[in-house]
């Protein structure tokens, strides 16, 4: 993923910033963060290297003008299908030996193990 990404001049965390953007809208460079599991430290220079390439854009929060609201910028939405293609032509590569119901299969167990090992912990019993 990350030679195929570097292809365009983009890296992982390029991509997930952007794919986090489009899908839930405008957020804090600590939203952001949460969002992506990038160290709110690393996500400087991340939202530097977009903002550089006009693929996001910062304005002042309205309701708290110490923090920026970050947006993914129409440029940004074209980066992100250039790359969501990138990354469909390596996963069909890495999963050309699988049949689609093998492939299917693959994502049910991974979605599951995901789900698992992200559930947060059930409270003791009184």
């Amino acid at each position: 993923m990350s030679e195929g990404l570097a292809q365009v001049d983009a890296r992982k965390w390029h991509y997930a910033v952007l794919a986090s953007l489009q899908e839930y809208g405008p957020g804090s460079q600590a939203t952001l963060s949460r969002r992506t599991g990038i160290y709110r430290s690393d996500m400087v220079g991340v939202l530097n290297e977009l903002a550089e390439r006009e693929l996001v854009e910062r304005t002042p929060d309205p309701g708290d003008r110490r923090r920026n609201v970050i947006t993914i910028t129409a440029q940004g939405r074209r980066h992100l299908r250039r790359l969501d293609r990138i990354l469909d032509d390596l996963h069909d590569e890495l999963l050309a030996p699988l049949t689609s119901a093998e492939r299917d299969q693959l994502v049910r167990l991974l979605t599951r193990l995901l789900d698992h090992h992200t559930q947060a912990p059930e409270p003791p019993a009184p």
